[in-house]
């Protein structure tokens, strides 16, 4: 009986065995179908090719043929292009690569524009925008060329709408600039509101140049621009400003697009490229230069003008102040070819109020002296005051700027029936102008801050005096200005009426010149100081005798920079030893 129990269980136990070894080979060969099949799937031979001889009959609808290459649904990509009746897929995929078209890129736009390829141009997104368009530029018509160019230009201009301070021209005839004259602006980067001007009949200031090094004519204190790295020419053969990257580490883009030619490499002095009015140059990484260009003036100035401003930067290597400080330099002004209008308005609580004030103030002088006997009785008097005194109240009058305000410096400068030159100034505020005339220091304007003897004065004259170290009103340290609606509203002593000087006789036989600037300058630098940075200047062999009057306006920037100025900083310089 033992026996055959023992036999029982081997046999048991055998078929436990068999069992387990059979599911084990079920299993394998369950796994190994299952990999030959996905293995199969994975290389399936290809779907047979769409030949161009005989392209597949696609079903094409209306809908398919007027559907733009962007889908107005941000979230929908197309993933091919589509089909035209007479165009296949490999066909529209060779001509996209041939105009080296930047894949579709999902963007909502409602200002679209098609050009004569059908690619859709966004308007209102800047870089994306320049960037398709330039890529068809060589495909475009001239006049179809020409009207983008404009184009672009004000897109810039009110990308940059806060720092621009200057109109966009319309492009003029050849002929108009045989003789024109270039001025440029930095509206973007650590220089912005740095300005500079060129004349194209004065070829000893010319080429201008641009870089980090201080023997530049234009300073960009910008680490990603090179020490010298463009210059801007007058081409007397075409009659064109050009500029040229003069071999810069970042390069230089014109309204985007590089001037450098990458076969040549960086290190190389590129082509001259034609710049026009309402052009942006960009150089290294951050700093912006607009370019404004316009034909010569048929009157030229009879003595020499220089300008120069700096927003300035709160602490040394700071960011940079915003610029409030507009200047206005015109000669002759419209429709009064005798005079001369020369002005410096600083803004605070917004540059609102000093872009007013210069677009208007010259304006209501122009309009007041167009009057044959308004005219005639200052040439006999050789007195301005009423005109000044008047335009300053109507200015105040039109403007419209209850939060802001601005100084306003202004000095009007004409020539008699006897080719006498006389200067003449209004201000209010604490921007000022001195004159030199014949070795003679003469102070053109009057101190408005609340601190000043005179605006202490006036205010007991009204019978109401300011406290002992009071240096404020309101918060305001200013007595007088123009606009700042509100203030006037709530305390009368602040006034717009201006400091008119006397009228300066500038004789031919004497050296002189007139100096204005803006507060940031006499912050740090008093009144006799300032004279004597102009008359070394002045003496210096190392200022040229075709922009005189630009350099010496820089040395005295220089000056302010060196003296760590804390507030906007903006000079006009006269020098009327040209007479």
């Amino acid at each position: 009986m033992a026996l055959a129990g023992e036999d029982g269980m081997l046999g048991l136990l055998a078929l436990v065995i068999f069992a387990s070894v059979l599911f084990l080979l079920l299993l394998a060969l369950f796994f190994y179908f299952l990999a030959r099949r996905r293995r199969w799937c994975l290389f399936a031979p290809p779907a047979p090719a769409v030949s161009s001889a005989s392209p597949a009959r696609l079903p094409v609808t209306k809908a398919d043929l007027e559907r733009p290459l962007l889908s107005d649904d941000s979230g929908d990509v197309p993933s091919q292009i589509s089909c035209s009746p007479r165009r296949n897929i490999a066909e529209e995929s060779r001509l996209q690569s041939d105009v080296n078209i930047i894949p579709p890129v999902a963007h909502d736009s409602p200002n679209r524009r098609r050009l004569p390829t059908g690619i859709y141009v966004l308007e209102d997104d800047l870089a994306f925008g320049q960037t398709l368009k330039r890529s068809e530029i060589a495909n475009w018509p001239a006049e179809e060329l020409r009207h983008q160019r404009i184009g672009e230009a004000r897109n810039a201009l009110e990308f940059f709408g806060e720092n621009v301070r200057h109109r966009l021209s319309p492009i003029k005839d050849k002929s108009t600039h045989q003789r024109s004259s270039l001025s440029l602006e930095v509206i973007s980067g650590p220089s912005t509101g740095l300005q500079c001007s060129r004349q194209s009949t004065n070829p000893s200031d010319l080429p201008l140049t641009l870089g980090r090094i201080s023997s530049s004519d234009v300073v960009l204190e910008d680490p990603g621009v090179s020490g010298k790295h463009a210059v801007i020419n007058w081409n007397k053969d075409t009659l064109k400003w050009e500029l040229v990257d003069t071999g810069s580490l970042n390069g230089t883009l014109l309204n985007s697009q590089p001037v450098n030619n990458p076969d040549l490499g960086l290190r190389r002095w590129s082509i001259p490229v034609e710049i026009g009015d309402g052009d942006i140059i960009t150089l290294g990484t951050s700093s912006k230069v607009f370019v404004q260009i316009v034909p010569y003036c048929e009157h030229p100035i009879p003595f020499k003008v220089g300008m120069a401003s700096d927003p300035m930067a709160l602490r040394r290597g700071g960011k940079n102040l915003p610029m409030e400080d507009v200047c206005y330099c015109q000669w002759p002004l419209p429709g009064v070819k005798q005079f001369g209008l020369f002005g410096i308005f600083d803004g605070h609580g917004g540059v609102g109020a000093a872009k007013a004030a210069c677009e208007i103030l010259p304006k209501v002088v122009s309009s007041s002296l167009s009057n044959p006997e308004r005219q005639e009785k200052v040439l006999s008097f050789c007195d301005a005051s009423e005109v000044l005194k008047e335009a300053f109240f109507q200015t105040e009058a039109a403007m419209n700027h209850q939060y802001e305000g601005c100084t306003a410096t202004a000095l009007l400068v004409w020539a008699d029936n006897r080719n006498e030159y006389f200067a003449q100034c209004a201000n209010v505020g604490d921007s000022a102008c001195v004159m030199n005339v014949g070795g003679i220091e003469i102070k053109m304007t009057e101190d408005h801050r609340i601190s000043s003897l005179s605006e202490r004065a006036r205010f007991r004259e009204r019978g109401q005096p300011l406290a002992d170290g009071q240096g404020r009103l309101y918060g305001i340290n200013l007595g007088r200005m123009l606009g700042d609606k509100f203030l006037k509203e709530q305390e009368p002593r602040f006034s717009p009426e201006p400091f008119i000087s006397r009228a300066v006789h500038i004789k031919r036989a004497s050296t002189a010149f007139a100096l204005l600037a803006s507060d940031g300058l006499w912050d740090v630098m008093s009144i006799k100081k300032a004279v004597q940075i102009v008359l070394q200047a002045k003496a210096t062999g190392s200022i040229s005798e075709g922009n005189s009057a630009e350099n010496v306006a820089n040395v005295v920037l220089n000056e302010a920079r060196t003296l760590r100025t804390k507030d906007n900083t903006s000079i006009i310089f006269l020098d009327f030893d040209a007479l």
